[in-house]
């Protein structure tokens, strides 16, 4: 019996032929590589763009009813956007679940690929090309970079240690100011960020919308880059352009 990411073992009785995703990322990339496969998705899945599926919630507040009329072989979650409360109440009812849980670029691979092969689509052209795009990365040494990463405000939450998103950066020459915070998301405050040693703000537009009118006021004399949430957040499909995004986002800041 295969197991997930976190150890469980994912009982599936036969060839998944109905797919129900809870996240955003692995949508896409089931829609990618088996369209037909999937048969439910969170409000939140939208890319591609034109998929038409029965909705059913958010990825923090699915509606479990609509995801058992659909009849899934299989339910597509993540350890870190999914509550555990929903996962086990689905398991309850005797419906598989494969939950992801990849904190580097490296892992997200690993996590998709076994996934894929889970859901009976093997492993598609795109993860191997996603791979190649990212296998030179920026040495670190020294960083381009040092930022702060605010991925919510009210209260100001940033990106800490042990993140995908963090890793992601990394890569591109970005160090994490609050990479040794015991937290994952730690809470801070904005009086401290200059402090942290941050010589950059980056802000994301998803989980939360930060925009040109909405973030950047808050950190008066720090350069401040927008950049895509999807590029930075996503592990699927997006890793095939993210790289080039990112790179020309934070470019802007030098402009």
């Amino acid at each position: 019996m295969k197991t997930d990411d976190l150890g469980t073992p994912v009982p599936l009785r036969r060839p998944v032929q109905r797919i129900v995703s809870l996240v955003p990322s692995l949508t896409e990339s089931v829609a990618v590589s088996a369209r037909g496969l999937l048969v439910g998705a969170t409000e939140w899945c939208t890319h591609p763009a034109d998929l038409d599926l029965r909705r059913i919630g958010g990825t923090k507040s699915p509606d479990l009813d609509v995801v058992r009329q659909c009849a899934p072989d299989l339910v597509l979650a993540n350890a870190e956007e999914n509550r555990a409360e929903d996962v086990a109440a689905l398991r309850a009812d005797g419906i598989a679940v494969w939950v992801t849980n990849p904190r580097t670029l490296a892992q997200a691979f690993t996590s998709l690929s076994r996934m894929l092969s889970a859901c009976g689509i093997g492993v598609p052209p795109w993860v191997d090309d996603a791979k190649r795009t990212w296998s030179s990365t920026y040495d670190g040494s020294p960083p381009r970079w040092t930022a702060v990463v605010p991925i919510w405000r009210r209260p100001w939450m940033v990106l800490g240690s042990d993140t995908f998103a963090g890793d992601v950066l990394r890569r591109l020459g970005v160090a994490n100011a609050y990479a040794g915070a015991a937290d994952r998301y730690p809470k801070i405050a904005v009086a401290d960020v200059r402090s942290s040693g941050a010589d950059l703000v980056v802000l994301p537009d998803e989980p939360y919308a930060f925009g040109a009118d909405d973030g950047p006021e808050a950190f008066p004399g720090l350069p401040v880059a927008l950049v895509s949430g999807r590029h930075l957040t996503w592990y699927g499909p997006s890793l095939l352009e993210a790289r080039d995004v990112l790179e020309a986002q934070l470019a802007r800041i030098a402009e």
